[in-house]
């Protein structure tokens, strides 16, 4: 039930995004990911201050300031100093309480967002006469005996495969990508046939590194594609996608970035939206 869930979630997410990320395709990638770090550090803040007690947060941090001061003015006394100090640390925990709220309300949009960027900055699409592997994991329960079987398609050219891996329920092809765009490798197995996305162009596309398992975490991390269900017999489908380059929008880096630049907006605007933390 919790897979489903998250399932409909995901669908909601992409069809919001398909709207709200589609300039990423035409847009630098620095200037996307900044811009869109920095959208989500004033979101942020906004869900914060109405989600959360702003007058009792706002009391504890003077309480904060009143005690640094104690241990300024009494340095040479001992007992306020140890008061004082106690005193801080009880007042840290409280605002971590106070904030337990908002931070409970943001973090499921925050995860169907990050894994909706990770489409556009975690890979690169396959360049036109570019190899990959594709690899399709079988249930561990599944027809030994059977194979998948990959269809032939304009969008790529099978050059070796199927070639099964022993003892890991695991069959790869190796293709080389031959029309741009968005397009869908069809698989029959057992009487069934499964389908995965296979994204080839220059720029910016919804890259889907994998079509997961029926799993509440793989399919959060991969949003764009349903995940396949166990009577299938194939548990995921995943193609090997290059990296992308770049510090600001490439492989592993815009999550960095995204991470530092949104939390400096949130901050930069907190005394212009009167916010406290």
């Amino acid at each position: 039930m919790f897979t489903q869930l998250i399932v409909w979630l995901n669908a909601a997410a992409t069809l919001m995004a398909r709207v709200l990320l589609a300039p990423i395709a035409w847009l630098p990638g620095w200037l996307s990911a900044t811009i869109i770090a920095v959208a989500t550090g004033l979101l942020m803040l906004l869900a914060f201050k109405h989600t959360s007690n702003q007058v009792a947060i706002r009391h504890v941090r003077n309480q904060v300031k009143a005690n640094l001061l104690s241990l300024s003015l009494f340095k040479d006394s001992m007992a306020v100093s140890l008061r004082a100090q106690g005193r801080i640390l009880q007042n840290a925990g409280r605002l971590c309480m106070l904030s337990l709220v908002p931070m409970l309300v943001m973090i499921v949009p925050m995860c169907l967002l990050l894994g909706q960027l990770a489409l556009w900055y975690q890979a690169r699409p396959l360049a036109v006469g570019e190899e990959s592997i594709v690899s399709v994991h079988l249930a561990s329960n599944g027809n030994d005996t059977l194979a998948p079987q990959l269809e032939s398609s304009a969008a790529f050219e099978c050059t070796a495969g199927p070639v099964h891996v022993p003892g890991k329920q695991l069959v790869c092809w190796r293709i080389v990508a031959a029309q741009r765009g968005l397009h869908e490798l069809s698989f029959t197995f057992d009487g069934q046939t499964v389908t995965k996305e296979l994204a080839v162009g220059e720029g910016y596309l919804p890259v889907s590194l994998e079509r997961p398992a029926w799993d509440w975490s793989a399919a959060l991390l991969n949003p764009r594609e349903a995940p396949l269900s166990p009577a299938s017999g194939v548990t995921s489908i995943e193609i090997a996608y290059p990296q992308r380059d770049g510090w600001t929008s490439g492989t592993d880096w815009w999550l960095i970035y995204w991470f530092g630049v949104s939390f400096a907006a949130a901050f930069a605007a907190r005394p212009l939206l009167n916010v406290n933390i």
